[in-house]
């Protein structure tokens, strides 16, 4: 199990690294939108290769991070049965939803892609669009996102099967939604009175 654990270890380590680097292309998407609509704007010139750009960078910081994604368990979750059940339950549930769905889904998309992405680089295949870029990159990307959240899904059954057999920590304890809106609404009251405590003390001087 030490063995698994240092896995899941590394993968957990190349999802954040992964996750946190593609944020940028989310800005550099906005970079080209704005200067595109400039130079639409200003000399009526335009490309679709610039469009297609902004997708292949929004599809890149959606599908590369979406691995970083499950890591820190922020996919959707609908917690209305599941928050009912206590927290062993809810494990064996996860468990049973990575194994059985999760797993199976990713690596048959991962198996279907690669070939995919292969024969548009292969054939060099351009897009239709006058002026577009070329497809494999886009297809590469779609296949590369589904590999990492095979690997993550891994990590995911080592470390779950881990907190069960209590050799690790729960790294994500189950917060209800209520429970989440109670916990923030108690941060925003204590930093509420630390504020007005801090103008009070500096009326107080005055």
């Amino acid at each position: 199990m030490n063995a698994a654990l240092g896995l899941s270890r590394a993968i957990d380590r190349l999802s954040e690294a992964i996750g946190k680097s593609v944020m940028w292309l989310i800005l550099v998407a906005i970079i080209i939108s704005a200067v595109n609509a400039v130079i639409r704007k200003a000399f009526n010139m335009s490309s679709n290769a610039w469009l297609e750009a902004q997708w292949y960078l929004y599809g890149a910081a959606f599908l590369l991070a979406a691995s970083y994604t499950l890591k820190q368990n922020e996919h959707i979750r609908i917690d209305i049965v599941y928050g009912l059940h206590s927290r062993r339950r809810q494990h064996w549930i996860d468990l049973f939803g990575h194994i059985f769905f999760l797993l199976p889904f990713v690596v048959l998309m991962a198996w279907m892609l690669i070939p995919y992405a292969w024969q548009a680089y292969s054939i060099g295949q351009v897009s239709t669009n006058a002026g577009g870029l070329i497809i494999w990159p886009a297809r590469a990307l779609l296949a590369a996102g589904f590999i990492l959240l095979t690997a993550q899904a891994i990590s995911e059954i080592i470390k779950k099967i881990a907190v069960m057999r209590g050799l690790m920590e729960d790294p994500h304890p189950f917060v209800s939604a209520h429970e989440a809106a109670e916990l923030e609404g108690a941060a925003l009251a204590a930093e509420v009175a630390r504020l007005a405590a801090e103008q009070a003390k500096s009326e107080g001087k005055k």
